[in-house]
């Protein structure tokens, strides 16, 4: 024991001493919230406004098309998307949108052009040469039969990439086309979106109390849970064998085999990193909380409605748990992958095999957080590599009996004592192997020796 303790140290210290392992400990926060914030600030940033011209010999839409790209369209519209995901904005938050919408506007400046007298090509031929000239940077070309199933609008712009400007600007149009059908079919507008405004539905879980929940708070919990347990058992396990590879390109191992036996080495490491893995993700945790502790008190007293789980410590007990069955069945295949390698490139070729392993136990938590009472999801949370990932999942979308979880355990207690007794075997003879990789037959000679 007291050599299987000094294992354990030493594999701990060896990881969270290294600058490397405080950095990463540090920037996955700041890198995490970077993506959420990065291409907010991105998308915010204002260009040049899109000098636009538009030809409508009807004269009908284009009217329409400017009013609808107006700042009080645009912040109407916006208003009633927000209140369909916020239900209620404060007065700030509605002034708040008509300052973006007002910004957002800006994005198009509208310029005349003179079409009196003149015939499609020379429009056209004047249109294209202004851009040339940098005078004008797009123009849109609505035709004649705009109410027509065959009408063919032409949009030109020297920004063709701006995707934002596109899509904008053809919602806009789309409306300001719809609006004119009506308006020439003697239909009031306003009595067509009465009439196909669409209901309001609120999804509500029942548990098995019979206590009311919010549906989306399930989902997100469980799909940010499976992700953090796929991210931490992927990066940890390649730790653990290129660990395993380094010691065996050093022969440190022959060292190591002289004072304790191979399965304490292996026991030793795999408990190591597994502690300096929870130490991390304890770390994120804590960050994680309280950062949320103090941003959610502020979006409530804003009026902003968030869809908060309610997590119990019993589901967080049962969290840890299956983090460290993960942990341990697939620190064993990468251990045992280790052993049989030469280098940590070969290693590498054959990590394949546990990471599609996690991405079928990622993908799996989709449909248990989908109907986490099914057959599938009992099975995909009891079996051996998906469990680790699902279980969890079903857990904080749903409690299942105590029974589904307690077999879940033992199933996959075994399948990590037997993978650990297998690796334990390949790892004995395999460390001491050098020059050429193992072959099947070769590790399975291995695992029979006595």
């Amino acid at each position: 024991m007291r050599k299987f303790l000094a294992v354990v140290k030493h594999e701990y210290k060896k990881i969270v001493l290294k600058w490397t392992f405080l950095l990463g400990t540090l920037l996955f926060p700041v890198i995490a919230a970077g993506f959420a914030v990065v291409p907010a600030i991105i998308f915010s940033i204002k260009g040049e406004p899109t000098r636009i011209a538009v030809v409508d010999p009807s004269g009908k839409v284009a009217p329409r098309l400017k009013e609808n790209l107006s700042a009080e369209k645009m912040s109407e519209r916006s208003k009633q998307a927000a209140q369909d995901s916020l239900k209620n904005l404060t007065p700030n938050q509605e002034e708040k949108l008509k300052r973006d919408m007002a910004q957002f506007q800006e994005n198009f400046k509208f310029v005349e052009v003179e079409t009196a007298g003149r015939s499609a090509e020379q429009i056209r031929a004047e249109l294209a040469e202004r851009i040339r000239s940098d005078e004008l940077d797009a123009y849109l070309l609505i035709p004649e039969n705009y109410a027509d199933e065959s009408a063919k609008y032409e949009f030109f712009s020297r920004k063709s990439g701006d995707f934002i400007v596109n899509e904008t600007l053809k919602d806009a149009l789309d409306t300001a086309v719809r609006s004119q059908r009506l308006s020439d079919a003697n239909i009031s507008e306003e009595q067509l979106k009465n009439l196909s405004r669409k209901v309001s539905l609120k999804v509500k879980k029942v548990d098995e109390t019979g206590a009311e929940k919010d549906a989306d708070s399930g989902f997100w919990a469980g799909f940010i849970i499976a992700f953090m347990i796929y991210l931490n058992l992927a990066i940890y396990g390649q730790v653990i064998m290129s660990a395993v590879v380094e010691e065996k390109e050093t022969r440190i191992a022959e060292i190591l085999f002289s004072s304790a036996r191979p399965f304490e080495l292996l026991m030793g490491k795999l408990v190591g990193v597994a502690l300096a893995a929870l130490t991390q993700f304890a770390i994120w945790v804590i960050s994680a909380a309280a950062v949320v502790a103090f941003i959610v008190p502020t979006l409530l007293a804003s009026g902003v409605e968030l869809p908060i789980p309610s997590i119990s410590p019993l589901a967080i007990f049962y969290f840890l748990i299956f983090f460290i069955i993960g942990f341990f069945l697939y620190a064993s295949i990468f251990a045992l992958i280790g052993s049989m390698v030469t280098t940590v490139q070969e290693g590498g070729q054959f990590a394949f095999l546990p990471i599609m392993l996690m991405l079928c136990g990622f993908y799996f938590s989709f449909a248990v957080v989908r109907d986490p009472n099914s057959t599938l999801a009992f099975w995909a949370s009891i079996m051996p590599f998906v469990a680790p990932m699902t279980m969890p999942v079903r857990i904080v979308t749903e409690m299942p009996p105590f029974w589904h979880v307690g077999l879940s355990i033992l199933i996959n207690g075994a399948a990590i004592a037997g993978l650990v007794w297998l690796a334990s075997r390949v790892y004995r003879v395999g460390m001491l192997m050098y020059g050429k990789r193992a072959t099947i037959p070769e590790v399975w000679k291995w695992i029979r020796q006595a």
